[in-house]
């Protein structure tokens, strides 16, 4: 799932989103802190392809959209709303194609804005970016190009803490930035980067009030950080080669951005810096069992505020979880599957 498949509820409930076969799967905690539900599918027995991007909005409601089949040599999109994770998820309603018809053309990204109107990216056929978004009293407005040109696949979508919706892709030695101007606006190809990005490594994180920050894996093996009318900053060499996952918390009162990346060993690594300050500096520290080379890592922060960290592997279905302990530093609890 392209985005943060660990996601908290309205009902401070957390679940996981992950592709599995033709379907997508859906666990919860039936309370907070509590036991975890089994997998169950998510929009019904519409038969999908195994891509597909999730969105949370500040209302806690989840957004999945995925890709399905329509005839030979041809898919669509699909987008499903799940409301509470004790409840089922609304049925996978087609919301089109970003050239009206064709096959796959990249995996989606989803952000919420704070409105709580889905805004769906994806790559069209031309190499550039499209968007599609809800009304903000149902159903959606008509297919935008964003433009852009020869646009990797792995586009990365957030929503600023100002509530509106911005995005970054990587293209041949470059990272693109598109950002709302007011809300419900456009979102516009404000700033282009010159810069070497290793595929599939974009995660973008809200930062400040008015800004969001993307970490990348440049071209030399480091990860680094841009924020937009700034300089990238290099942050420490990346543990691994997958995307890296990045959360904001509360370290010994200081607002920390917190890193989480599979490292070559097969562990987790965490890393965590005084958020706005990579000056500041980083280092990588592992924790838990090693893991498939299939396994992602995703963070959030459960009701009391407290960094949990979850793996997932699609190849076999495993999902391991770890919460920061009640104690100064970042001491985490003994990862347990779930």
């Amino acid at each position: 799932m392209n985005g943060d498949w660990l996601l908290r509820g309205r009902d401070g409930r957390l679940s996981v989103y992950h592709l599995s076969g033709d379907a997508v799967l859906c666990r919860s905690e039936r309370g907070p802190g509590g036991p975890w539900t089994d997998p169950r599918t998510v929009g019904g027995d519409q038969r999908l392809h195994p891509v597909g991007g999730v969105g949370r909005g500040a209302d806690g409601y989840a957004h999945l959209v995925a890709w399905r089949p329509t005839r030979k040599g041809e898919s669509g999109l699909v987008h499903s709303t799940h409301f509470r994770p004790h409840l089922a998820a609304l049925d996978w309603n087609p919301i089109g194609h970003p050239d009206k018809s064709g096959d796959r053309t990249g995996t989606p990204a989803v952000a919420v804005d704070a409105q709580g109107r889905a805004h769906v990216f994806v790559r069209s056929g031309g190499g550039g970016v499209s968007l599609l978004a809800q009304k903000e009293k149902g159903g959606w407005e008509p297919w935008r190009d964003l433009k852009g040109g020869d646009v990797r696949d792995g586009l990365a979508a957030v929503t600023g803490e100002s509530g509106r919706v911005e995005l970054y892709a990587a293209a041949e030695g470059t990272v693109l930035h598109w950002r709302q101007e007011e809300p419900g606006a456009v979102p516009v190809l404000q700033e282009v980067l010159e810069t070497g990005v290793r595929p599939g490594t974009l995660h973008a994180l809200a930062t400040s009030p008015d800004g969001t920050t993307v970490f990348y894996t440049d071209g030399t093996g480091d990860l680094c950080a841009w924020r937009p009318g700034g300089k990238p900053a290099t942050l420490l060499p990346a543990a691994g080669p997958g995307p890296v996952a990045a959360v904001r918390c509360e370290l010994d009162g200081h607002d920390c951005t917190l890193l989480a990346q599979r490292s070559r060993s097969g562990r987790i690594a965490f890393a965590a810096y005084p958020t706005g300050r990579e000056s500041a500096g980083a280092w990588w520290a592992e924790s838990g069992p090693r893991l498939p080379v299939d396994a992602t890592v995703c963070l959030t922060a459960d009701e009391d505020d407290r960094v949990v960290a979850a793996t997932m592997s699609p190849s076999t279905g495993q999902l391991l979880l770890t919460r920061r302990k009640s104690e100064p530093g970042l001491a985490l609890e003994a990862w347990r599957e779930v």
